[in-house]
């Protein structure tokens, strides 16, 4: 290193420390892990995702300890096609890993070791593309309890990745099937071939519905019902309804979510609660349907129509709620069906109300996914050029992913893309980001979605963007289309956000909001409503915080739910025989 002197204007010298800059590198590692499977557990090779787990805490599983929190662990992986029956896949320094990005980034020490092979399967698509991807097996696409998949047991491992280490895992374990739920007087499980979907992806594929029967459904066979459809993530059956009293044994656990001890408990209880509700005397009767529409790429498909996708919107409205209503007694007219949800099921909620206007009466949206895509979260698509970063002359600001409610940042958009890097190339990663892009996105030269920015860099891409926003941005949608829309919304919309939700959603709320006020008649009738320091998922309860007012759903909007049909039923409609 050499010192310079120089004399500035007023005399005295600065001093230049003069040097190479030379930037740090990590030591390639010459750790390598390598992961087959025994024969018995596959007959032909496989196709999949390979993971590897690495965890310092040894009170789960590692499967079960990767996320976003400052608890998720470490993890790692990679493609594999046609991997047979012991034939070693390697991960090595090179592959892709987060939160640290290379093997050579791990600190030596001993780690609680695990591998797991996400199966894909092969679609011959009708658009001509073959894709191979992960079908959903009865779990709502986790890929760490999907069925079939293969997986080591965790071992107890010293790693040091300076040392020349070859660690062999053996995947021979593979996770059983689910077992389906039973029906029970008031919930029925059915579960239909769509011909719109089977046409679509080559193959079989099924719609499947969680039905909350009125009570005296059996005793009054002349009563024909209003339909409630409840939009959301994969339901496994109804929750929310306990024919029986609360496990008075049950052993209270703590929810790290909410912050409190015996929620568990507190979940029975209001459970109950709204059975009792449901079969009073003067509850109105009406049906209520969960819509099971797991699919390739995630554990719901966003209730529209998508190019990756396939046309989920039509074969939701037009074969399943159609069976629902003919199995069942449905009414089958547009006003008496209602929808609601919160987040994913939120934006679903919206977005059917939007995109099929005539067919629903009213939509219940809380803490929905962006409905304007000027505010993706912390990104505006149409005028930002990277979504990890802002860019500014001298410097770049990591944009925020996750927060409480004090503002507290527990993740940032790169970690949390990243980390859906490592689950799954081409958006198969099974979760949030990848599967908006799915839904959102036009198809892809190679069949998959074709990116809305660069996974790794964040890089958007502005083509992308258009297609998205004359698609799916439902608030521009409302805006280009309200000429036509707003007759047919009119008294339909509500949506509810809390002011710190967790994803930054409410920034989407505000702009539909904003435009929404601006109409001729102020989407009359709607309601856009919020609550202070509320995070995700508020659903318009003032009077409960959270982690109770999401408990209360399927009896929350019923009272506007009930006032919207006297206002806008037909003359000569059925408002009668269902209200015994």
């Amino acid at each position: 290193m050499q010192k310079k002197l120089f004399t500035l204007a007023f005399g005295l010298p600065l001093v230049l420390l003069c040097c190479q800059s030379k930037q740090t590198r990590v030591p390639a590692p010459k750790l390598r892990f390598a992961v087959s499977y025994p024969t018995g557990l596959a007959t032909q090779p496989l196709d999949g995702r390979l993971l590897l787990m690495l965890s310092k805490d040894g009170s789960a599983e590692p499967r079960f300890q990767i996320n976003d929190g400052a608890k998720g662990q470490q993890i790692f992986g990679i493609d594999v096609e046609g991997m047979a029956a012991g034939e070693a896949a390697i991960i090595d320094g090179q592959v892709f890993g987060y939160p640290r990005a290379s093997l050579g980034e791990v600190e030596t020490g001993d780690y609680w070791v695990q591998a797991l092979l996400h199966r894909y399967e092969t679609f011959e698509r009708s658009d001509g593309h073959r894709v191979k991807l992960p079908m959903d097996r009865g779990e709502g696409q986790h890929w760490n309890r999907a069925p079939g998949n293969l997986m080591s047991k965790p071992q107890r491992i010293r790693i040091d990745p300076g040392a020349r280490q070859m660690v062999a895992i053996s995947l021979d374990q593979e996770i059983p099937p689910i077992e389906p739920p039973a029906d029970t007087k008031y919930i029925k499980h059915i579960k239909i071939e769509s011909e719109l979907l089977s046409k679509f992806w080559g193959r079989p594929m099924h719609l499947g519905a969680v039905v909350l029967l009125p009570h005296g459904f059996d005793e009054h066979p002349e009563a024909r019902y209003p339909l409630v459809v409840n939009h959301g993530h994969f339901p496994h059956t109804f929750t929310g309804f306990r024919e029986t009293a609360p496990d008075p044994d049950l052993k209270p656990d703590f929810s790290e979510r909410f912050q409190m001890a015996g929620y568990n408990r507190i979940q029975q209880e209001y459970a109950h609660e709204f059975y009792k509700q449901w079969t009073s005397p003067d509850f109105p009767r009406f049906i209520i349907i969960k819509v099971q529409h797991a699919n390739p790429y995630y554990d719901d498909s966003y209730a529209v129509n998508s190019q990756n996708l396939g046309p989920y919107g039509d074969a939701i409205n037009y074969e399943l709620i159609a069976e629902v209503e003919r199995r069942f007694r449905g009414i089958g007219e547009g006003w008496a069906r209602f929808t609601y949800g919160g987040s994913t099921g939120g934006w679903e909620a919206l977005a059917v109300q939007v995109l099929y206007p005539d067919f629903f009466n009213g939509c219940f949206a809380a803490c929905p996914d962006p409905i304007d895509f000027r505010a993706y979260t912390v990104v505006n698509l149409y005028e930002d050029k990277n979504a990890y970063y802002l860019e500014e002359d001298w410097k770049r600001t990591a944009r925020p992913g996750h927060r409480d409610y004090l503002g507290h940042v527990s993740s940032t958009l790169e970690q949390m893309n990243h980390r859906e890097l490592v689950l799954g190339t081409n958006s198969r990663s099974g979760d949030q980001w990848d599967i908006w892009e799915a839904v959102y996105s036009p198809v892809d030269t190679d069949g998959y979605p074709k990116r809305i920015w660069d996974k790794r860099t964040g890089e958007i891409d502005p083509e992308v963007a258009a297609h998205w926003r004359e698609n799916y941005d439902l608030r521009h949608i409302m805006e280009r289309d309200w000429a036509s829309l707003g007759p047919k919304l009119e008294g339909k919309i509500h949506i509810f956000c809390g002011m710190m939700d967790n994803y930054y959603l409410n920034n989407a709320v505000y702009l539909a909001e904003d435009f929404l006020d601006k109409t001729e008649n102020g989407a009359k009738g709607g309601i856009v409503d919020y609550e202070p320091k509320a995070e995700h998922c508020w659903n318009g309860d003032h009077q409960n915080p959270n982690a109770l007012s999401r408990l209360r759903y399927h009896e929350l909007y019923l009272a506007r739910i009930m006032a919207r049909i006297q206002a806008t039923a037909p003359e000569g409609a059925d408002l009668s025989s269902w209200r015994y």
